[in-house]
């Protein structure tokens, strides 16, 4: 452990940018990412879906590149350079051969300090937001995760979509977005990670010349979420299958018990050898998609389960779910303890193999713990959970009572459909 701990050097700016880098030295590039604490939970209801916005206009051009001089100088050096907004960050990143990092963070540091934020610009790249908006609501698949957190989180920024709505974006004006940039883009709350061929030093000099200057006060204080809700929600659509999700008060992101529900997780159904996916799609055929998974936040979390299949089996679904979380209360047989540590340790270090998602992992670290989490760490704790460890946290959050629900599917065209979830369910409409 104490090895791994001296691959990561941690510094901070005179401005309050705080740098962390990991070497390594078998790759050949270098993957940097710029996180910036300005996520959809920081938005209120007349400006939903501004820091996803922001994002998507800082690739139309700064005050010296046009957006296609950006791509082109990108392109030359064959890097490349990508965004992403969630809940609690957003993170400008890219990934360049290790002799052209210089290039890439001039380009990244020229698109967060000096944003042209041209009208004409905007205005296509609302419209392109809006048709982002559309197609997602054409995807219930993925709508259906939304919905459920509109029914956990109701009234906070986290049940609203990282997108906003059709009404938010249309209203957003390019003043709206320059005055969010000065709200939540300042240095003390902007973190830079880096893994991959590098030093620390050069980083740090890089990041100083082109960030150094960034000036800003303190960031405001963060809105705390209030206990997730139990309710249910429907949407009907003219489509051929139910959607749904199912989802139960979760863990925050550094809770202690966080391995514990992952091994629990990876036990019920986020691999192929859970229970809830051999039972209904392998052994009964009720479904291609079932899983579940976390949503864990800095002060909050859930505990969901997503299955997709036809409106005639959407009722036994519900049962099966239902009653497989109730059967976890009882705790797991050591085999299913066993296995599911070995996959969470196995899926773990496959996924830290890439610049990438070392530079990712840096990140959540410093974010959530405020300290780097070793993978030596994170294999110790998996292997301390032991199954009574699981069966006590899983009588603490698998409790049917608290599910809150949310469905879409052709509820309009069979009206007793809803009625039957949800009695399954046993939970009252909230919506």
């Amino acid at each position: 452990m104490a090895v791994d701990q001296a691959l990561y050097r941690r510094t901070v700016l005179g401005n309050g940018l705080r740098i962390i880098t990991e070497p390594m030295d078998h790759v050949r590039t270098v993957a940097l990412g710029v996180w910036v604490t300005a996520g959809s939970r920081y938005e209120d209801a007349a400006h939903g879906g501004i820091s996803h916005f922001i994002e998507h206009v800082l690739f139309k051009g700064t005050a010296t590149r046009s957006a296609l001089a950006i791509a082109e100088s990108m392109d030359a050096i064959g890097g490349q350079l990508n965004a992403f907004t969630d809940k609690e960050h957003t993170c400008y990143y890219l990934r360049v051969l290790s002799d052209h990092l210089a290039e890439g963070v001039d380009i990244l540091a020229d698109m967060l300090l000096h944003p042209a934020i041209d009208p004409e610009a905007l205005e296509k790249e609302r419209q392109v937001l809006v048709e982002e908006i559309k197609m997602y609501e054409d995807a219930p698949d993925d709508l259906v995760h939304d919905v459920l957190a509109e029914t956990m989180w109701p009234g906070h920024p986290l049940g609203r979509a990282i997108s906003g709505s059709l009404q938010s974006i249309e209203r957003l004006t390019r003043d709206d977005l320059r005055a969010h940039m000065t709200e939540r883009y300042r240095p003390d709350a902007v973190l830079v990670t880096a893994a991959g061929r590098l030093a620390h030093d050069q980083i740090v000099d890089l990041v100083e010349r082109s960030l150094g200057s960034w000036a800003g006060s303190a960031v405001p204080a963060e809105n705390h979420a209030p206990a997730p809700q139990r309710a249910s929600a429907f949407r009907s659509k003219e489509i051929e299958q139910v959607h749904l999700c199912l989802g139960l008060p979760g863990l925050p992101q550094a809770h202690p018990d966080r391995y514990v529900l992952a091994v629990l997780d990876s036990a019920l159904g986020s691999g192929m050898s859970s229970r809830l996916f051999q039972e209904i799609r392998e052994e009964r055929g009720l479904a291609y998609s079932i899983s579940s998974y976390q949503a864990a936040y800095a002060d909050t979390g859930a505990f969901v389960v997503y299955a997709g299949t036809s409106p005639g089996a959407a009722r036994e679904v519900v049962r099966l779910i239902r009653d497989g979380l109730v059967r976890a209360r009882a705790g797991l047989a050591p085999e299913e303890v066993a296995r599911a540590k070995e996959s969470l340790k196995g899926s773990l270090m496959l996924a830290l193999e890439t610049p990438g998602s070392r530079m990712t992992k840096l990140a959540r670290s410093e974010q959530y713990f405020g300290r780097q989490i070793t993978l030596d760490e994170i294999i110790t704790d998996v292997d301390a959970v032991r199954g009574e460890d699981v069966r006590r946290l899983a009588q603490d959050l698998l409790v049917p009572d608290r599910l809150a629900l949310a469905a879409i599917g052709p509820f309009g065209q069979q009206p007793g459909l809803r009625g039957d979830i949800e009695e399954e369910v046993g939970a009252r409409a909230g919506a």
